[in-house]
């Protein structure tokens, strides 16, 4: 039997919406000066799937941001540059979702991604906070 097939999120996507940004930020105890340069960003993200294995660019003109993992092996993140907290992450596959679980400082800390109509879906979670954010294939 051959094993699942999980959708291919490579490709560089471009922001298009992002909902509830800054009560999420605030959430992650983010400073009112960040949080107000933040959240005129649009982002744009870079992934490369190899696999299981991934690497996540998320690039703007206040800061860059990347992440690298394999799909189901925990590992410290290092959250340089968007609170500065170091977390242990899974990132796990759930149905067609990718989907990680930070632990931390932060309860019901993660993200989840997800691709729907041709365009990526990312929800982000802290405590009782969430933010969706949607990107378009550049």
């Amino acid at each position: 039997m051959a094993p699942p097939t999980h959708p291919d999120l490579s490709g560089t996507w471009n922001m298009v919406s992002n909902e509830n940004f800054e009560p999420y930020m605030q959430r992650l105890d983010v400073d009112f000066a960040t949080r107000k340069v933040a959240k005129l960003l649009k982002p744009q993200k870079v992934i490369e799937q190899k696999g299981d294995s991934f690497t996540i660019r998320t690039l703007s003109s206040l800061r860059n941001y990347l992440v690298e993992f394999t799909v189901g092996k925990e590992f410290e993140e290092d959250t340089k540059g968007l609170d500065n907290r170091k977390c242990m992450s899974t990132v796990s596959w759930d149905n067609d979702r990718l989907t990680c679980v930070q632990k931390g400082e932060k309860k019901n800390r993660g993200w989840t991604h997800w691709l729907e109509g041709g365009e990526l879906h990312l929800e982000l979670c802290c405590e009782d906070q969430v933010c969706k954010q949607v990107f378009r294939k550049a």
